[in-house]
């Protein structure tokens, strides 16, 4: 069974991570994002759920306006050819629907196996939003306070200039 987002907020609570959070209407794109959220300081970003050829699982994220050369990324990380994971592959490992991805979803033990990347120029913000495990609030959170969650769900992530 998935975490919901009262899990979510019950963890980062336990670990003492403080965030704040905003609700509004579902986004699916970035672009809603822009047009929805209204003022909210700090790094928005974007989470995608990448498999390769060979079945390796990545969940990569970086700030929303940044553009990802998936080659690029593939041979940086040794990868097999990368392509989006399908929705119902999402649901079952992120427990989470398309336009909600995160790096919250790792709170999943049916994440383990996923491996996360994360944009170092993304880390460099003092502040970062994501959605907290559904596309109709977004969540702020402190970059260290990230590492210190993905850390406790047992997630070491890859952290390059993407």
């Amino acid at each position: 069974m998935s975490a919901s987002e009262s899990d979510l907020f019950a963890r980062l609570d336990s670990l003492g991570i403080k965030t704040g959070t905003k609700r509004h209407a579902a986004m699916f794109t970035v672009e809603d994002a822009k047009r929805l959220r209204g003022h909210m300081p700090g790094g928005h970003c974007k989470s995608l759920f990448l498999k390769d050829k060979k079945g390796a699982l990545w969940l990569v994220v970086m700030l929303e306006d940044k553009p990802l050369d998936m080659k690029a990324l593939q041979s940086r990380l040794g990868a097999a050819r990368l392509s989006f994971g399908k929705p119902k592959l999402m649901a079952n490992v992120l427990g989470v629907e398309p336009g909600s991805v995160t790096p919250f979803s790792v709170i999943n033990r049916s994440a383990a196996d996923v491996q996360v990347v994360l944009d170092s120029a993304m880390l460099a913000e003092a502040t970062l939003n994501y959605h907290p495990l559904t596309n109709q609030a977004t969540t702020a959170i402190s970059a260290d306070d990230l590492l210190a969650f993905l850390g406790a769900c047992g997630h070491k992530p890859k952290v390059m200039l993407l």
